[in-house]
């Protein structure tokens, strides 16, 4: 913790997802949803794929049928990221995909059938070492909790919760999370301070159905950048009508944005004015769709002008003053040399990759060193 980030986490249990830690002193983890049709291997697995390259930890893929469980297991053997099957009260399907190497079970215990259907499941939960995620949604609450509390609300989404934790604990499961999701910011935010202060189970946030593109990433990023400025939450996903990818991205900008999770390069940019030696709008379009693919922790600052440049640039790891005809270069707070600023992003991004190169250099070495 520190003056830039003071963010404290609230403490919680420490679960796996294949081999990616939820919870406890884990990094917060960023995932998302295919939206192909599952029977479809190729186009599922290229679609994976694409979010893995964007930096997603976890994916998620829709399970309705036998035909897509049998898909399932085809697509989890071509992927690296684990897989989290989605299931909806069918417990015969959850047995299967259990057996097919899901890592871990979306799926609500109140949903899927008598008490006995119920042991099969957590027995198959436990069997295979994969942890379950309740999910309760706004939009469908059980009809005595609508007659309850007459509309959806924080303390309705707590209660369904429960309801579902109880079934698991009355069965000695604790290995699970928990995500309680609405569309609306205010019930999304009061449903996870409710539910976060009654569990020290790992919680997974979104704010479901969140919109399109534009919408959903401002509602999806005032919602859980106030929750994780509360420390609270451990996995989350951006749920847009978009594709997957792009949700990767948001999520990721999002923990950015908080000094909590870097992936990739942090992009500072002056928004323009007339003050501006060189088209930064422009520049930094095209900076962005370049360097979209670098994964290392990267702060990039581009100004247009002289007067809040050098100030950003000293922060930066790489930062750019905007002059005529050439601009001024900081690597690591430090004034380094001149470039061209009609060849900016040309110059910038070879810097750029120059930098990745440096790193991971570097972190080769340690690791070799360490090795003996």
């Amino acid at each position: 913790m520190s003056a830039h980030n003071p963010i404290k986490r609230r403490p919680t249990k420490k679960i796996y997802v294949g081999n990616v830690a939820i919870g406890g002193d884990a990094p917060i983890s960023v995932q998302s949803m295919t939206n192909t049709d599952t029977c479809d291997v190729a186009a599922t697995v290229a679609q994976i794929q694409r979010c893995v390259d964007a930096g997603a930890d976890l994916m998620r893929v829709s399970t309705p049928t036998m035909e897509s469980v049998a898909a399932f297991a085809e697509i989890k053997k071509q992927v690296s990221v684990p897989l989290i099957a989605d299931i909806h009260f069918d417990y015969k399907i959850a047995l299967a995909v259990a057996d097919a190497g899901a890592d871990c079970l979306r799926i609500n215990p109140g949903n899927i059938g008598n008490d006995a259907k119920v042991r099969e499941v957590v027995a198959a939960a436990r069997h295979h070492n994969v942890p379950i995620r309740i999910g309760v949604n706004a939009g469908s609450l059980e009809k005595d909790l609508q007659k309850k509390y007459g509309e959806p609300t924080g303390e309705a989404m707590l209660e369904s919760a429960l309801r579902h934790i109880d079934i698991l604990e009355k069965l000695d499961f604790q290995n699970y999370k928990i995500s309680v999701k609405a569309s609306n910011v205010f019930l999304t935010l009061d449903a996870y301070r409710l539910i976060s202060a009654q569990i020290d189970n790992p919680l997974h946030l979104g704010v479901t159905e969140a919109g399109v593109y534009r919408t959903g990433t401002v509602k999806s990023a005032i919602a859980l950048g106030g929750l994780l400025l509360d420390g609270i939450g451990d996995t989350m996903r951006i749920s847009l009508a978009a594709e997957p990818e792009e949700e990767i991205k948001i999520g990721f900008d999002i923990l950015k944005s908080l000094g909590i999770r870097s992936n990739g390069v942090n992009f500072i940019a002056c928004p323009s004015c007339s003050r501006q030696e060189f088209d930064v709008i422009r520049v930094m379009n095209e900076l962005e769709a370049r360097l979209e693919d670098v994964r290392e922790p990267i702060d990039l600052s581009v100004i247009g002008c002289k007067v809040n440049g050098p100030g950003e640039a000293k922060e930066a790891t790489i930062g750019v003053v905007g002059a005529s005809p050439n601009s001024l270069v900081y690597r690591n707070g430090q004034k380094s040399h001149l470039i061209d600023t009609t060849k900016l992003v040309d110059e910038i991004e070879t810097m750029v990759r120059a930098q990745v190169k440096e790193i991971q250099e570097a972190r080769a070495n340690e690791i070799l060193r360490v090795q003996g």
